[in-house]
């Protein structure tokens, strides 16, 4: 017989090792146990959305500086019902102290020191062109300026990261123009503040201006207006060819200290004013006697919307009486834009915000509106992926491929002998 190579084990062996391993086996089992759970992830912390608000608070702005800060100030109170990505928005407040270099300087301590993801700001339209084309353009932080509404800032080399939310004087120069006409003034003088915001007002006006216009460029820093009043008066022609009124454009204390010596050595009794005039400080040291009825035009806002109504509420519960100056509701819009703006995108990074900007605004969309519950409403839409209209508290931000917007008004205002400012009329544009 063959023998097949290899080790033999008998039945009885197999039976042995059988039962062995089945010991074994009984000995290592144990009773069935729940997987243990996967722990819950830690949550990420998001940085606070932080905006920077860059306006003039000390210098020849700061009576329509202080107030448009409380405009800041509501509208981070309203966001911060729910805040931003589950955060508290932050505010950082800058002062330009009307000043091109401080801007400058005080831009580029907000972005790099402060590291602020948006800007609201600046009050002067030199500031605001210095400020996008010198430091936030490059740096990618979005910008809207509640104030500047120099033409100039249309073309700005912002990379698109410059906004308004008040109208250009491409605009308001026609309206001052007209109010001018319909007092049955066809001869003006003009004296204007030579920067980009006094230039372009001052082309704004004379483009529709059919009458005769004697017209005077000011050193910002001057300080004696003699040679500029008697050139803007016409004093070397015969009395019938002199100028019948001055229109004034040039900031504090400088359009004070040219109302007083146009008055004072009897050049001119009759003026018009720009947005700057529209000034309580200017009334109080002047007097009513002498500008009750002097008119002037300046940025205006929707009249008895929702909108209008919910935010005037809100700040006459914090504040008191709404203030009588332009640019605080275009303040609290600008800052409540970002804020949405940056929901919207789930995101703090510039390019982000900005690119949502020109959606939240505009239908379709859940309407919002100025006030503290209805934006909470539509941060929280945002969050959930929906999507809003946010009506603002001075007009709707629609904004074209400049960032300058598609509709707004400019309010047509006076002085009176009761020593405050009215409304005469709100005027709407749409491009």
């Amino acid at each position: 017989m063959r023998r097949m190579r290899g080790t033999f084990f008998s039945t009885g062996s197999w039976l042995a090792i059988g039962l062995v391993l089945t010991v074994l086996l009984a000995c290592g089992k144990k009773d069935p146990v729940a997987p243990e759970p996967e722990p819950e992830p830690e949550p990420v912390e998001r940085p606070a959305l932080k905006i920077g608000l860059l306006i003039d608070m000390t210098a020849g702005g700061s009576e329509h500086g202080i107030p448009m800060r409380r405009g800041f100030e509501m509208a981070i109170e309203h966001i911060n019902q729910v805040g931003v990505h589950g955060e508290p928005v932050v505010g950082v407040v800058a002062d330009t102290e009307l000043n091109r270099d401080t801007a400058v300087s005080e831009a580029m301590d907000l972005v790099e020191k402060e590291e602020v993801h948006a800007i609201v700001g600046a009050w002067a339209s030199s500031s605001t062109l210095a400020i996008v084309e010198e430091v936030t353009a490059d740096a990618g932080i979005p910008v809207i300026s509640p104030a500047s509404s120099s033409p100039s800032l249309t073309n700005a080399m912002d990379n698109d990261f410059l906004f308004r939310t008040t109208l250009s004087d491409h605009d308001q120069g026609p309206v001052l123009a007209r109010i001018t006409l319909e007092q049955g003034i066809g001869n003006v003088g003009m004296v204007y503040r030579d920067d980009v915001w006094g230039r372009g007002l001052a082309d704004a006006f004379e483009g529709t201006w059919n009458g005769k216009l004697n017209r005077v460029a000011l050193d910002p820093a001057e300080t004696s207006f003699t040679d500029a009043l008697n050139e803007a008066k016409g004093i070397t022609l015969v009395e019938e060819f002199q100028a019948q009124a001055l229109v004034v454009l040039a900031f504090q204390p400088q359009q004070e200290a040219i109302v007083r010596e146009a008055l004072d050595r009897g050049l001119f009794k009759q003026f018009i004013f720009g947005p700057t005039g529209r000034s309580l400080d200017l009334l109080r040291a002047i007097g009513p006697e002498h500008l009750a009825g002097m008119r002037g035009t300046s940025p205006g806002a929707a009249q008895d919307t929702p909108s209008a109504v919910a935010w005037e509420n809100a700040y006459r519960s914090a504040h008191g009486n709404p203030p009588p100056y332009p640019y605080v509701k275009q303040t609290y819009d600008a800052t409540v834009a970002l804020a949405l703006a940056a929901q919207a995108a789930d995101s703090l990074g510039g390019s982000a915000i900005r690119d949502k900007l020109r959606i939240i605004g505009r239908p379709p969309g859940e309407l919002i509106i100025a006030e503290a519950g209805s934006i909470a409403n539509g941060l929280k839409i945002l969050a959930e992926g929906g999507a809003i209209n946010y009506e603002g508290a001075a007009m709707p931000l629609d904004w074209d491929e400049n960032g300058d917007l598609a509709s707004g008004f400019v309010a047509v205002w006076q002085f009176t002998d009761l020593g405050t400012i009215e409304v005469i009329r709100t005027v709407p544009f749409v491009h």
